[in-house]
């Protein structure tokens, strides 16, 4: 069957320190996976190494992403492919509105794929549909993106992104983290909608809450650089009662 993501035995780190140790993973279209662990278990690493960050090294194993060898890729290479990350710690890009941003990241999407570009009329009601699906206030297309806002509006800024750019395959690292529950529902609620046969996600969390409101697929456990476990949403469960050290790998 064929795979929208495939990890075999991935070593990677950074500054010599070997962080992933053997990373197996197989994600299917239509597939949404959690991947949870401790701090230090590599979970962003695992994001990073995925969307291209030149300060990590690869030291061993293999990427494929939608049928191409992702390790050969440049990160826009991988997101003109359809790839999406969201930040754990979303960056401000001081000088740039949010609408310029949306409107290069789509037109040069679009450019990569041979589409002509949006319309200045088909990029409004794009942009007025998704703000109003993340329920962001429409004065927040004009503000520099992620400057001055606080951590639940860079978070929420992020799902919008996402719904505009509606990728085949995305990454949510710890996107809940540090949310409050009605932003915590918009996170949700922004996965959920984007769910369908051909879309794909990992959602890297702590909390087993975001995962009751999205209902992945498949759970697994990453420790120490290694996924130790893998099942379904009674894993999240165990780990919530118990913690990692009742999963043994």
């Amino acid at each position: 069957m064929n795979h929208i993501l495939e990890i075999k035995d991935l070593h990677a780190g950074i500054e010599g320190k070997e962080i992933l140790k053997g990373i197996n993973l197989s994600i299917r279209p239509g597939e949404i996976h959690a991947v949870m662990g401790p701090n230090g278990a590599g979970k962003s690493t695992l994001s990073a190494v995925l969307a291209g960050r030149p300060n990590y090294t690869v030291t061993g194993g293999s990427v494929t992403f939608a049928g191409r060898n992702l390790l050969e890729m440049s990160p826009e290479e991988r997101s003109w492919a359809g790839m999406f990350l969201s930040f754990q710690y979303p960056i401000e890009i001081p000088g740039v509105s949010i609408t310029n941003f949306m409107k290069a990241a789509i037109n040069s999407r679009r450019k990569a794929s041979g589409e002509p570009e949006l319309s200045p009329a088909q990029f409004l009601k794009l942009l007025k549909e998704k703000m109003a699906f993340v329920k962001m206030k429409g004065e927040f297309a004009k503000r520099e993106v992620n400057v001055g806002f606080s951590g639940g509006e860079k978070k929420r800024n992020e799902i919008f992104q996402m719904a505009m750019l509606a990728p085949t395959f995305s990454i949510l690292d710890e996107t809940d983290s540090g949310l409050d529950v009605d932003a915590l529902k918009i996170v949700a609620d922004g996965v959920n909608a984007l769910r369908s046969p051909e879309k794909s996600a990992i959602v890297i969390t702590h909390y087993k809450h975001l995962l009751d409101l999205i209902t992945p697929d498949v759970v697994h456990v990453l420790k120490d650089g290694r996924i130790i476990a893998t099942g379904g949403l009674e894993l999240a469960d165990r780990i919530e009662n118990e913690g990692y050290d009742s999963i043994n790998g």
